[in-house]
């Protein structure tokens, strides 16, 4: 047998700022730049590499020998082994500065384009209960804590209702209180577990593929609507009216409850059959003067009040006065469109989601919005010659893609169509400082705000406004 190899030590690291998926980031003495788990800019800490890459390292701290004063107490019980809040040590004014940081960096560094104007990050209100949107996981097996691990009075065979911990897909830690989503979600997601121990319902295995209970999902609104979505693994009426009836009976405030089948390997449950148990099978939302109505399947903001941020650094960017033609790309559920709509001329919204049109078109009935079209369809697919014929060019471009960023062919549309302005709406700094760099030639970046939306991770969004460079400065 080969001899264990032992693993590298890195002393005193100083930690000098966060990375992507809740990691810090920091240099050794020697200069060498290295990824930490569960450090906060500021510490000094020892630290095992567990993994070596060229021009980096990953590990997990050893030994701290000084802790950042950026530090504060984490507000919940589960910090640390469920992975949802992973910045919730960290002073939340030092986790906005990374955060902007995080994008000055990114166009820095990938983009290398120079940038009119760029505005303070705009921090979330709210920076605990702001989701609007909760999801967790039925299994009968507990995650158990390290000082757990070893004891032989404990087991983790037990029926829990949460989430699961980072690298474990078998595995539920139990949620007693989640700090992410207001009431009733806490009181009814340990009401349905506890309604599902006295009815004696079986909770899912994921291994073995078998149980009666999967998921369930918590979608609140502005308005005080609430709807709850059931996820069965088999389809037994008798078992599923029964757990139903009973939570409907302690929680009459549902505005709607849904369910669905799932009995497939994987969780995805947007090509799953919805089925209204109670309710219209929907909730309503509001973003400024637009009405939303949201179903099971709707993709939605899930921090409502920053989106409206989010949304009016949208409207201020397009500088739109009533005359102008809007391509709204990966328009989702149309409601940037829908929110800018009263600004434009006409707005067009592309989304590859069919079941997401079919959502903006009811949104836009339902405002009496007049002025907007919405295609289904991949944008660099539908986005071609005789699309623009047929609309007309863009005075103004707004494209929010994934994480990915825009297709390459997508970006080659850009340069084609060239539109006077694009305002791009980005989750992920990289991506899109990738793309503001292959339209350099053709853009200038005129602003940039980032706005964080999600308190306590890595995520951040940012929006600019690129202008051609032949057009006027504003």
């Amino acid at each position: 047998m080969g001899r264990k190899r032992k693993r590298k030590t890195l002393t005193e690291v100083k930690i000098t700022g966060i990375a992507d998926k809740g990691r810090s980031v920091g240099r050794d003495p020697e200069g060498r730049v290295v990824f930490v788990e569960k450090a906060v800019p500021g510490d000094v800490v020892d630290v095992l590499v567990t993994r070596k890459k060229k021009g980096y390292m990953m590990g997990f701290p050893l030994k701290y020998h000084s802790y950042s004063e950026d530090r504060v107490e984490p507000f919940c019980e589960h910090f640390g082994a469920c992975g949802g809040c992973k910045w919730q040590h960290l002073d939340y004014a030092i986790q906005i500065r990374e955060k902007e940081q995080t994008v000055r960096n990114a166009i820095d560094r990938i983009a290398k384009v120079e940038v009119g104007e760029f505005f303070p990050i705009l921090g979330s209100k709210e920076t605990q209960y702001y989701r609007n949107k909760m999801e967790y996981a039925f299994s009968n097996k507990r995650w158990l804590a390290p000082e757990e691990l070893n004891r032989e009075d404990i087991s983790n065979e037990a029926d829990v209702l949460g989430f699961h911990p980072q690298g474990a897909f078998d595995k539920i830690i139990d949620i007693t209180h989640c700090w992410l989503q207001g009431e009733p979600s806490n009181s009814l997601r340990n009401a349905m577990r506890e309604i599902a121990k006295e009815q004696e319902l079986a909770f899912f295995d994921v291994r073995a593929q078998k149980g009666f209970l999967r998921h369930m999902i918590v979608r609140t609104s502005s308005l005080g609507q609430t709807m709850l979505i059931v996820s069965f693994y088999t389809d037994d009426e008798e078992k599923r009216q029964k757990y139903l009836d009973a939570v409907m009976e302690r929680f009459p405030e549902l505005t709607t409850v849904i369910y669905t089948i799932n009995n497939k390997a994987n969780d995805f449950l947007l090509d799953l059959d919805m089925h209204t148990y109670s309710g219209p099978g929907y909730i309503e939302e509001k973003l400024g003067h637009v009405k939303f109505r949201v179903g099971p399947k709707s993709f939605f903001q899930t921090n409502t009040s920053q989106a409206e941020v989010l949304y009016d650094v949208v409207v201020d960017f397009a500088g739109l006065d009533g005359t102008q033609n809007v391509y709204d790309l990966y328009t989702g559920v149309g409601s940037i469109a829908l929110y800018l709509a009263k600004h434009a001329k006409h707005v067009t919204g592309i989304e590859e989601i069919a079941a997401a049109i079919e959502d903006a078109n009811l949104n836009a009935t339902l405002n009496n919005i007049d002025n907007t079209t919405f295609y289904a369809g991949d944008v660099k697919d539908i986005l071609t010659d005789d699309f623009t014929n047929k609309h007309g060019k863009p005075d103004l471009v707004i494209t929010d893609p994934p994480r990915a960023g825009m297709h390459p062919k997508v970006v080659e549309i850009f340069r084609q169509l060239k539109a006077p302005k694009i305002v791009y709406v980005s989750c992920n700094p990289a991506t899109q400082a990738r793309d503001l760099q292959l339209l350099d030639d053709l853009y200038e970046v005129e602003k940039m705000q980032p706005v964080d939306m999600f308190p306590h991770t890595h995520h951040i969004e940012n929006v600019a406004l690129l202008k051609r460079r032949d057009q006027p400065k504003s």
